[in-house]
């Protein structure tokens, strides 16, 4: 599919021909120009020849069904796009902004995979409007999005906020502002640029560390964006747009997770952030040389956390038979 070549097309069509294939394609999802009726014969042939709606990729659902992984190919880049379903209508897309990554996190297999390309934004809908035609035979819809797949969302910035305004808008997705996240591992310059945008986009950071010395060495970005200058960036956000920030940790085995830890991270964050923001724990998927911290010692982390009075969760654990959790996309 091309939706740069279909907006293409309809630039010499009358305002409301365009509201029709919007209203189509991204609304009523059809995925063959034959079944947009309301067209004229003509062109939908052009269309047709011109801009097939069919988006290339393969499936792979989880045994319980809540997850299911898309490998979908562009222009000769391959890349993974999740959907995770955690019912009562809740229908959650985990989209890619890049195909590989150059930041090299030793945790991830993304980063180990390498970077080829940024995404245009064509390519981040498509990647929506895929699950959103999947979901179409259980009558339900994509009901949130986060940027939480290959890549980091800030290195690709205008693309990605171009496709969230394109996600935004009633007459394409129509998914609510507050229902979009955007992830990054800390690029103070993003964040700052983020904290001036006009829609109420959610704001999640991926953390890892309690102080300057572990993460620059699970995460070598942070050598360029220290903590201090990173939490000084993420107050900022807060202050401007008093939205609560999602402070992302992954549980590593005897690396990051002990009490110590635990507390040190707790007065970090207090006393840079104040209160607008949650930590939410994140159990490993191992994919390399680390080890998911045992149940037992999350809750330990978890209580000491709470303790200290910061709000505190654990993500879900989802897709990991197909390879579709936290740090396992590589675009195979």
């Amino acid at each position: 599919m091309d939706i740069k070549k279909i907006q293409e097309i309809l630039k010499t069509e009358p305002k409301f021909r365009i509201k029709q294939v919007y209203e189509a394609v991204f609304r009523k999802f059809a995925e063959n120009w034959n079944e947009v009726t309301v067209l004229p014969t003509a062109l939908r042939e052009k269309l047709q020849a011109e801009a097939p709606l069919e988006i290339r990729g393969e499936i792979l659902e989880s045994a319980d069904k809540q997850t299911v992984k898309a490998a979908l190919n562009f222009d000769g880049g391959r890349v993974e796009t999740v959907l995770m379903r955690h019912g009562e209508g809740r229908n959650t897309v985990c989209v890619s902004s890049q195909i590989g990554c150059l930041l090299g996190c030793e945790f991830c297999l993304t980063g180990a995979r390498g970077f080829e390309r940024n995404l245009k934004f064509y390519e981040i809908v498509e990647q929506v409007l895929f699950f959103a035609r999947y979901l179409k035979k259980y009558n339900e819809r994509v009901s949130n999005i986060v940027f939480m797949g290959m890549g980091e969302p800030f290195l690709n910035y205008d693309e990605v906020l171009k496709a969230i305004r394109f996600f935004n808008d009633k007459e394409t997705f129509n998914i609510g502002a507050r229902k979009i996240s955007v992830s990054t591992v800390g690029i103070i310059g993003g964040i700052k640029k983020f904290a001036n945008e006009p829609l109420q986009i959610n704001l999640a950071l991926s953390l890892h560390a309690p102080d300057d010395q572990l993460r620059n060495e699970l995460m070598p970005v942070s050598k360029n964006n220290p903590l201090k200058s990173l939490l000084k960036a993420v107050k900022n956000y807060i202050n401007k747009t008093n939205r609560k920030v999602m402070i992302e940790y992954l549980m590593l085995d005897k690396i990051n997770d002990s009490s110590a830890q635990a507390q040190k991270l707790a007065d970090l964050l207090k006393a840079s952030l104040g209160k607008l923001f949650v930590v939410n724990l994140i159990s490993y998927n191992e994919t390399q040389k680390y080890r998911s911290s045992p149940l037992a010692v999350i809750n330990n982390f978890k209580k000491i956390l709470e303790r200290e009075g910061v709000e505190t969760t654990q993500r879900f654990k989802f897709g990991r038979d197909v390879q579709g959790a936290c740090g396992q996309l590589a675009g195979k």
